[in-house]
């Protein structure tokens, strides 16, 4: 006996406009978040589009993923979805033929070919491993971060697997974040005009050390926006052009006196794109390829760019 209410089957075809906002379901036996992250990058190639985006998480029962799809159906949405149990994945298959719904299964076919290449059948299972050495390894490392985030704790940046050192507003502590999200023990140091590094730096391995630059147009919008959030003036030197130009030079040269370290440029770059141009440098440096540094993702250090 279900204990979700009963709805009455939605129309065929469910009326539309050419005006009417479109609808996005994501609906998962778990977490959701690889198919929420798979579809928004897909929409980033879509920038006119508004959708709205509707996620579904922890739908492990049939009438659950029924009830989500009713929604769908009232909505036309389209609908994504990430279900490891064939059985259930069949059935929203066939629910979804029902209401008329479009639907794109994220991992049901990726499964399927992987099951054929390695011999083995998969658990069917959601949500599994969760909690292995991995899951505590990131957590270990978000730890790490927050401790060593803005030069805190220079005394342990010989633990860090990578190091940031850029000027404020470089993207330095959410670049962090997400880089220990991806079980990284990540420090980042900032670049303060006429103020020397810490020591620390120069003992440390110099291989995994990363500047971080930024046009000074891009930082001037981002720290006025920052100082309007705060009820602060935006005339300040934090803000102010000619401040910004010496702090970048300043950036420049500490960046051109340590040749070892690769320098991204953030500029108009989405934190996911920079973690990507690092993690690729890193792995081919630890897989001792020369000269990994791709010239249009990276800053020359001592150059104007």
């Amino acid at each position: 006996m279900s204990d979700t209410p009963e709805l009455a089957p939605p129309p065929a075809t469910p009326p539309t406009t050419p005006t009417a906002s479109k609808v996005l379901y994501v609906i998962s036996d778990a977490t959701a978040e690889t198919a929420e992250r798979v579809l928004r990058a897909a929409l980033i190639q879509f920038r006119e589009a508004r959708p709205q985006v509707r996620i579904f998480s922890l739908l492990r029962k049939d009438e659950q993923i029924e009830e989500a799809l009713r929604q769908a159906a009232v909505d036309g949405a389209l609908v994504v979805y990430t279900i490891v149990n064939p059985e259930q994945r069949s059935m929203l298959e066939a629910k979804a033929r029902l209401y008329h719904l479009q639907t794109v299964d994220l991992i049901g076919h990726l499964m399927g070919r992987l099951s054929t290449f390695l011999e083995v059948e998969p658990t069917g299972r959601p949500g599994l491993g969760q909690l292995n050495q991995a899951y505590f390894d990131r957590i270990e490392a978000v730890e790490f971060a927050v401790k060593h985030d803005d030069g805190q704790a220079a005394q342990g940046l010989h633990q860090a697997e990578v190091v940031l050192v850029g000027l404020s507003r470089t993207s330095k502590t959410p670049l962090s974040t997400y880089l220990a999200q991806r079980g990284l023990k990540v420090a980042n140091v900032p670049v303060v005009l006429g103020l020397p590094l810490p020591r620390e730096i120069e003992q440390i391995e110099q291989a995994k050390i990363f500047g971080l630059t930024i046009n000074a147009g891009a930082l001037i919008r981002i720290r006025r926006a920052r100082l309007r959030a705060l009820n602060m003036p935006d005339d300040t030197d934090y803000a102010r052009r000619d401040h910004i130009v010496r702090e970048l030079q300043y950036a420049r040269d500490l960046f051109a006196a340590h040749p070892l370290w690769p320098v991204i440029d953030v500029s108009e770059r989405a934190i996911e794109e920079t973690a990507a141009i690092l993690l690729r440098i890193r792995e081919q440096r630890l897989r001792g390829i020369r000269d990994p540094i791709a010239r249009e993702d990276l800053v020359i250090p001592g150059s104007d760019a």
